[in-house]
């Protein structure tokens, strides 16, 4: 008989903290585990952070910041979306999805009207399914030795009805999240 008041597996946390321990418990201790050190960027830590836990084990991870943004002449702040991480024995299950709906939930609380990502290519279509959009344009990130553009893929999604993505050349005022 099935106990209809247990968490199911997909029940996501607000996570108090979220350290490099936990980020090994989800992808390992690989060098590069999220495939972008070529890139040669530094990252933001992430300010709040949502997980999966699958009989004690965290398995799944999002994290996000609020950070300041130009696009075109606007000066505004977006949510960035960073750290998404899935266990490898687990994806293709939607934990990506719920870690991230549950994430975008609480970003939709904070004010901004976008939450932007940076992700891989080959991750760009997973993002689309959970509705996010492409930014078909170059992004300038903040660097410890100045502006660069950012090398990977920039995706943003509204956090409101009725925003649509301004025209205009994008900066972001701080590290990548």
């Amino acid at each position: 008989m099935t106990d209809h008041f247990a968490p199911t597996s997909r029940t996501v946390l607000r996570l108090t903290e979220y350290t490099k321990a936990d980020q090994t418990e989800i992808l390992g201790d690989g060098a590069d585990p999220f495939g972008v050190a070529e890139a040669g960027l530094t990252w933001l830590p992430k300010k709040d952070h949502f997980g999966i836990r699958q009989n004690g084990r965290l398995v799944a991870h999002t994290g996000l910041l609020q950070l300041p943004i130009v696009i075109g002449a606007v000066e505004t702040e977006v949510v960035g979306i960073g750290g998404v991480a899935v266990a490898p024995d687990l994806r293709g299950q939607g934990l990506a999805r719920s870690v991230v709906s549950a994430a975008l939930d609480h970003a939709r609380t904070m004010g901004p009207r976008f939450g932007l990502l940076f992700c891989r290519p080959p991750l760009v279509p997973l993002y689309q399914r959970l509705g996010w959009h492409l930014l078909d344009q170059d992004v300038q990130v903040e660097q410890p030795e100045g502006p660069v553009t950012m090398p990977l893929r920039t995706m943003w999604t509204p956090l409101h009805d009725g925003a649509y993505w301004p025209a205009g050349a994008v900066r972001l005022h701080s590290l990548p999240m």
